[in-house]
């Protein structure tokens, strides 16, 4: 390996898990609080080692015995589900936070792209930002002035440059905090899945931008995504995360292999599990807690032309205000969106939803060659604002074969993923649109790989 900047050796992190009554006591603002509080700690200093031990049961290992070097110039992809501890690890080598046990060297200057807005300041320009943050990075303002132009070239934010960032979307947020970040010249760029928040065209600019500052300059990136597909294009090695260990790392194609394994246990049926998963996103304020796929005419198998039903329970404490669903459907092997099925295109959905029940989406015809696809879940309410639960790998299913044409002809899900039905002419076609062609799917545009809010 060629010389490391990035050693790690041991590394843990370990947080302390309270009860309601617990969080409670420790932000009391009443008398009484304060005192049951004090009498609580009293109590354990009198009993000893038996409440440390007590104590201890109930801390949680976001890391544990993590150690990896990474070497000038590499672009390492941190792979895991939901609560691997990549978000922790990244925040520990961004000197957010500190380790509970173990060490890190680090050779040269850090930049972090952890969270949308991150590092900036509300009330400034996207001008006086981009100062603010050069600074933090420890750039001088010569440095900064230099560099001032390229950034906001490649933000594409010019006409809101004097503008507060707080009236900013979460795009425009993403697209100045990268360009701060990636033009700032650090030795190591971390970043973290924030990228997902741009659009698709921002996103291919971003991911040239990291694999030149590797490639030509020798910086070392290290880059989070759920995307495999990226991960795989970008990075030659990668390190997988799971239950906040380091299970292996090396080839990036293997990692991924070993990745999208480990999440068949999770997807084998899918049927009544999805309630027990704790590898989630969101704020929690309402929960996915099942989900069925199935042939909306009642087959008990999906086919090449079936109409999916798709049903998602769901529970909260209260009702939820102005909610919105997205199912994104997935190809299994190659991971690529092949349709999403997002409430706010279609409608459908009243303004308040029950604290607890199920919606149901049936779709047109799917026409998707034979394969394997998995789903992606998220549930937000407050119109599209917050979201509050996110489940990827939600469950799989098969599409299995079936003569859609009549010719006897299907092509595999390696040939082609979305299939159409159509129709051939000598000469021009005619001005009538033919009936087998009505009714049939949206073009590229509108349906196959739609970005999804997922």
């Amino acid at each position: 390996m060629v010389d490391s900047v990035i050693k790690c050796e041991n590394l843990g992190k370990r947080y302390e898990l309270l009860t309601r009554s617990q969080r409670r006591g420790k932000h009391a603002g009443t008398l009484r609080d304060q005192l049951a509080g004090g009498l609580s700690a009293l109590g354990q200093k009198v009993r000893g080692k038996g409440s440390r031990q007590k104590a201890s049961q109930e801390d949680f290992w976001a890391l544990k015995d993590v150690s990896f070097e990474i070497g000038q110039g590499e672009i390492v992809g941190i792979i895991g589900r939901n609560g691997a501890g990549k978000s922790t690890m990244l925040k520990i080598l961004s000197r957010i936070t500190e380790p509970t046990t173990g060490r890190i060297e680090i050779e040269g200057r850090v930049a972090s792209l952890l969270e949308v807005g991150a590092g900036f300041h509300g009330e400034l320009s996207g001008r006086e930002n981009i100062y603010l943050n050069g600074a933090i990075l420890g750039m001088t303002r010569g440095e900064i002035t230099r560099k001032f132009d390229e950034i906001v070239a490649f933000a594409e934010v010019e006409k809101f440059l004097d503008t507060p960032v707080k009236r900013y979307s979460s795009g425009m947020y993403v697209r100045l905090a990268f360009a701060v970040a990636a033009h700032m010249e650090p030795e190591i760029l971390i970043v973290d899945e924030v990228l997902a928040v741009g659009d698709t065209a921002f996103q291919k600019k971003c991911l040239g931008k990291m694999d030149d500052v590797a490639a030509k300059e020798g910086r070392t990136v290290l880059f989070v995504s759920h995307n495999m597909e990226t991960v795989q294009s970008l990075c030659k090695r990668a390190c997988l995360l799971e239950g906040g260990q380091m299970v292996a790392q090396g080839d990036t194609q293997a990692m991924v292999s070993q990745y999208l394994s480990s999440m068949q246990a999770l997807m084998d049926s899918g049927k009544g599990s999805i309630a027990e998963r704790e590898d989630r996103g969101g704020d929690g304020s309402a929960r996915i807690v099942s989900l069925d796929i199935d042939d909306a005419a009642g087959s008990p198998v999906v086919r090449a032309d079936s109409r999916l039903k798709v049903t998602i329970g769901y529970r909260s404490d209260q009702p939820i205000a102005y909610p919105q669903f997205s199912a994104t459907i997935y190809d299994y092997n190659k991971n690529i969106g092949l349709f999403t099925l997002y409430s706010e295109m279609m409608g459908g959905l009243p303004d308040s939803l029950p604290a607890e029940g199920k919606v149901t989406c049936i779709t047109e015809p799917i026409y998707l060659s034979p394969g394997r696809c998995y789903v992606n879940l998220s549930l937000y309410r407050a119109g599209g604002r917050v979201r509050a639960d996110r489940l990827r790998y939600a469950i799989a299913f098969d599409v299995e074969r079936t003569d859609i044409f009549g010719s006897g002809i299907l092509p595999d899900r390696n040939w082609a993923m979305c299939l159409r039905k159509y129709q051939w002419f000598v000469g021009e076609a005619p001005e009538t649109v033919p009936e087998v062609m009505a009714g049939s799917l949206p073009d590229r545009g509108s349906s196959f790989g739609l970005p999804a809010k997922i």
